[in-house]
């Protein structure tokens, strides 16, 4: 049984996403969820309880406290709003997901951000976390092209989507003390290779 937490101030979709993911018949590892949260009415907490997940509200000043007392394999951060020190690192393995390709566009807004600069690529980046906003090392990226056409609607919902699609397999993977590569998303897929579906773009 593998323990671990999930840490977000916001709408916590890829907490769902990740819920779901170890809930169903894609993943044969045995997890132990905690929902964590620094804002009391963030929905991540509704979603926890709808779920059936262990959640609790956690003010900022507390995670010292709350960390150094509890022992988590993996403590996966889903857009927390505050920027954690370096001593809260310590205390346990983290890592983060941000919506681009990182060393680019870091820090918050970084979908408009990507967007109104007319980059022709853009994506999602899941790392390791240090000290350093955005920094570390970085565990796995993965790209989504824009069109001429695109919509910025599109484009971010197209990033949230991959969001929810790979943190989970990922996740799984460092839990596995396994390298995530992008065969896995395939195999992780009901994906046929056809080369013109969502799955193969």
């Amino acid at each position: 049984m593998k323990k671990i937490a999930v840490m977000g101030s916001g709408e916590g979709k890829n907490f769902e996403a990740i819920v779901k993911y170890f809930a169903s018949n894609k993943s044969n590892l045995e997890v132990d969820i905690t929902c964590l949260s620094d804002n009391l009415n963030a929905k991540i907490l509704d979603i926890a309880k709808n779920l059936n997940v262990k959640h609790r509200y956690l003010p900022f000043e507390e995670n010292g406290e709350y960390f150094s007392s509890h022992d988590f394999d993996l403590i996966i951060l889903d857009y927390y709003s505050k920027e954690l020190s370096v001593n809260i690192l310590e205390l346990g393995k983290f890592i983060n997901i941000h919506p681009s390709l990182l060393p680019a566009f870091k820090g918050k807004d970084a979908i408009s951000r990507a967007f109104a600069a007319g980059v022709k690529v853009s994506g999602i980046t899941i790392h390791s976390m240090t000290n350093e906003l955005n920094g570390s090392r970085i565990i796995a990226q993965f790209p989504v092209l824009i069109g001429n056409a695109t919509h910025f609607d599109e484009f971010e919902s197209e990033i949230h989507n991959l969001e929810n699609r790979i943190y989970p397999i990922v996740i799984e993977k460092i839990l596995e003390d396994k390298v995530f590569d992008f065969s896995d998303l395939i195999g992780n897929s009901n994906c046929t290779g056809c080369n013109s579906c969502s799955g193969c773009s």
